[in-house]
């Protein structure tokens, strides 16, 4: 294909990660779904088996959401009974959030999701290390530009 063959979307960097990240929601699916979590439940869980009894603000930095989008997703991870939410008793204004006995043993069933995933890639461990540095780079980098 030559550049004048290309479509605007082929010349587009955003397009291809957005692109990206439905493939991979296509990949998660199935994964997911015998554990009854959509794809931001399995973040945040993932995020508090790193470490548990984190804050929201702790949990929104880290996934880069804002607590209005963050709070009713951990609410419905806690109906599932995967985590309980308890106010800091040393700020009030503190929400931790700490995984149950259940959300914790659910690590040892989402095990295999890690690898299933790596396999589709069709990608070495090596190359998807190589692109996770360069595109993290490039989200710091765009983050640095953020006038927020």
């Amino acid at each position: 294909m030559t550049q004048n063959d290309d479509t605007p979307l082929d010349r587009m960097l955003c397009f291809d990660v957005y692109a990206v990240n439905l493939a991979f929601g296509r990949i998660y699916k199935p994964l997911l779904e015998p554990l009854g979590l959509t794809y931001s439940q399995y973040l945040v869980l993932m995020s508090l088996w790193g470490q548990d009894d984190r804050t929201v603000g702790q949990l929104g930095a880290g996934l880069g959401l804002d607590s209005s989008t963050l709070t009713p997703l951990i609410k419905r991870i806690e109906a599932a009974g995967l985590v309980t939410r308890n106010r800091d008793p040393q700020d009030e204004r503190r929400v931790i959030v700490t995984l149950t006995d259940q959300g914790r043993a659910l690590q040892t069933h989402a095990a295999h999701i890690r690898s299933c995933v790596r396999e589709e890639t069709g990608m070495s461990v090596e190359e998807l290390l190589q692109l996770q540095a360069m595109i993290r780079k490039l989200r710091s980098s765009i983050a640095s530009q953020d006038p927020q």
